[in-house]
């Protein structure tokens, strides 16, 4: 069973940057295929960006190209969204997700198998 645990949510500006971090344990995180999502009230959760096992392919939402930049660092079973540029738009509460397998980036969130509890984020216009 692995453990997801987000953090580095906040407020900032419109403007402004927020690095979020998901901490992996009980499981072999090097092996899973990792995600961000984001969930605004009333809306539907949605993609915003995935990576492979090793790092070696991403894959994003139209929304978070060229803004967002997902990383993982495998010695420290942690993967990263690091946010520049943040619009009031990108209000939320983001979610990182495991997948068991480590290929592939799917964008859909019954494709991922573990989920962390989310970390807010609310950008002030």
């Amino acid at each position: 069973q692995v453990q997801l645990v987000e953090s580095g949510g906040g407020l900032v500006q419109a403007g402004g940057s927020l690095r979020l971090s998901c901490a992996a344990s009980g499981g072999t995180f090097s092996r899973y295929g990792m995600g961000w999502f984001r969930q605004a009230p009333g809306k539907e959760r949605e993609f915003v960006a995935a990576i492979t096992w090793n790092g070696g392919r991403t894959s994003y939402a139209d929304s978070a190209k060229g803004r967002f930049t997902i990383s993982r660092d495998n010695a420290k079973n942690t993967v990263y969204l690091q946010m520049n540029s943040l619009k009031p738009e990108d209000t939320a509460v983001y979610y990182c997700a495991a997948r068991s397998y480590g290929l592939g980036l799917p964008i859909v969130p019954h494709q991922y198998d573990y989920w962390g509890q989310g970390t807010q984020v609310t950008v002030s216009s």
